[in-house]
């Protein structure tokens, strides 16, 4: 299974990704740029991501929680997400997400 990470360069990252793992784990254990200061907690905006438009359904929309973190947040758009928030599973095999510049 993998997650494509592109960077604020405009780099893409080929990512392994585990099933049951949070996307933030899996970008900050491959080394990817990303501050993810609270752990996972959603108790930051830290590991704010842009998700590809055509995994916006099958990651869901943020909960109250997350929601009011990205208030937190630079440069929300309506595709923003923490990435502490989205589990991988079958169903996210592939996908794309975008670091914003403020993760670096």
């Amino acid at each position: 299974m993998k997650i494509y990470v592109t960077d604020m360069d405009g780099k893409q990252h080929a990512l392994d990704a585990v099933e049951g793992w949070r996307v933030m784990e899996i970008i900050r254990d491959h080394g990817l740029p990303i501050k993810a200061e609270c752990g996972g907690a959603c108790a930051c905006a830290t590991c704010h991501v842009y998700v590809d438009e055509a995994f916006l359904e099958k990651t869901g929309s943020a909960e109250d929680m997350e929601q009011s973190m990205l208030d937190f947040a630079e440069n929300v758009q309506p595709n923003s997400r923490l990435s502490c928030q989205i589990s991988v599973g079958d169903e996210l095999d592939g996908l794309k997400v975008t670091t914003p510049e403020s993760q670096h």
